[in-house]
């Protein structure tokens, strides 16, 4: 068989195959025809007249990604290499022991944090630990990915880690790879037991929650907290969505019907849906407690449900910036055994007063505006993000010998408050409750800046 011969069948091949693989009447139609026989001919002559040899997976994966580059950019392509990552990324989860890593200056393998709860945590991995050894093998000078590619196993089998303390002493480690699920809903900040404290003031007694992402267990994570704090004796409380992309819309349903008695939590319509009302419902809910809800520019799609809905409801005061605009709802779509999957945009959310979220090209309103706004700029946002990340930090036993720099606390002069958001949403909690539940809010909202890029 000649090459252009060739060409022709593999042309008729690959699009016979994705003939079959888009649902409705596609193959029926005479359009559909003539763009068939449009992309065979083109393909056919790349293949047989293009002057340097070309690789046919190169071509299959830029006509894909010619054709949803010009829809949004969450309809995307996730090729059958990448569907373990993106699952686990949409799952808050990934198989290994549970360490954050980096690569310090001399080069060794340096522990950022282990995970709350992970094999790493209960073999007794502590921040700062220097890696030598995997499984008894010397790991001094081999960079970091090999590093993680010889911790990372098969779930259930072991490995072991000679690490070495911040006090110096070295010692061998075992531990059994698991799933790990990185924790979704977080605290005000540490105890010296590494335990989450929830109280922003002891008087009044005001919680603080913090919810990064929506995950499989968000929900069971913050009704669990939300019970022991009611039990201690809770009288407001702060949620935090600032900086969180999103996720999960059940869990953000339910993270809604959780404080919500009555009444519309969400919308989704889309042009080929049928229009779905999400209800609150009673049983379950939370009683009654003044509650402010912070959020962000990074604040997107689901924290933006949540947001949104509880403001709609007059459940709860927002406090912050306008949030991102991420309103559009995916299905992620198989393509058959080993074509990967595509996520496609197939709706819009839209809050209980009928505001849509997403932000078009043209769009004026999007996302939601907070009802008391405080702007950050980005030193102040960097700022917060490090006061956090250092408070995930599970510190050991004697960290408190470390003399690196990293580890010395941030000053931040008492002029210039670290969160001037959070102080403007316990202001708010307190004036609640000094009131009966009621706030002045203002009667003009000051302008919020656009949304930038980000979130997903």
């Amino acid at each position: 068989m000649n090459r252009e011969k060739l060409a022709w069948l593999t042309s008729v091949v690959l699009v016979a195959i994705l003939a079959f693989q888009i649902p409705g009447t596609l193959a029926h139609r005479d359009d559909d025809y003539n763009f068939i026989r449009t992309l065979l001919d083109i393909h056919r002559q790349v293949s047989v007249n293009y002057v340097e040899p070309v690789d046919e997976q190169k071509l299959q994966q830029a006509a894909i990604e010619g054709m949803l580059g010009q829809l949004d950019p969450y309809t995307v392509y996730i090729p059958p290499a990448n569907q373990e990552q993106f699952e686990n990324m949409l799952e808050g989860n990934f198989k290994g022991v549970g360490i954050q890593l980096e690569q310090n200056a001399k080069g060794e393998a340096e522990v950022i944090t282990p995970i709350e709860d992970s094999p790493a945590f209960r073999a007794g991995i502590q921040a700062g630990d220097i890696i030598v050894k995997v499984d008894g093998d010397d790991i001094t000078n081999i960079r970091l990915p090999e590093v993680m590619k010889k911790i990372k196993g098969p779930i259930n089998s072991s490995v072991k880690l000679t690490v070495r303390h911040l006090d110096g002493q070295v010692v061998e480690l075992t531990m059994t790879r698991q799933e790990i699920v990185m924790p979704s809903v977080k605290g005000y900040r540490r105890g010296t037991d590494n335990a989450w404290s929830y109280w922003v003031t002891e008087n009044p007694k005001i919680a603080y929650v913090r919810i990064i992402q929506f995950t499989g267990d968000t929900f069971d994570k913050l009704n669990g907290i939300t019970d022991v704090l009611l039990k201690q004796g809770m009288q407001g409380l702060i949620l935090d969505l600032r900086f969180d992309p999103g996720g999960r819309l059940d869990q953000a349903e339910k993270v809604v019907d959780l404080f919500v008695r009555e009444g519309v939590i969400v919308k989704v319509k889309g042009r080929n849906r049928p229009e779905s009302v999400k209800m609150a419902t009673a049983e379950g809910t939370l009683p009654e407690f003044p509650m402010v809800v912070l959020v962000n520019e990074h604040s997107a799609s689901a924290s933006e449900i949540v947001a949104g809905s509880l403001k709609d409801n007059h459940r709860a005061v927002v406090v912050g910036e306008r949030t991102f605009g991420k309103g559009s709802v995916q299905e992620v779509v198989g393509l058959g055994e080993g074509e990967g999957e595509l996520k496609i945009t197939v709706a819009y959310y839209y809050l209980p007063s009928g505001r849509l979220v997403h932000r078009k090209k043209d769009s004026k309103d999007w996302g939601v505006d907070p009802q008391i706004a405080v702007a950050m700029d980005n030193n102040a946002e960097e700022r917060l993000l490090k006061s956090e990340d250092e408070q995930d930090v599970l510190h050991g036993p004697d960290a408190r010998v470390s003399t690196k720099p990293s580890s010395a606390p941030t000053v931040v002069p008492a002029t210039q408050p670290i969160d001037p958001q959070l102080d403007a949403a316990t202001n708010a909690v307190q004036e609640m409750l000094r009131n009966g539940g009621k706030i002045t809010l203002p009667t003009t909202m000051p302008a919020t800046q656009p949304a930038t890029q980000g979130g997903q």
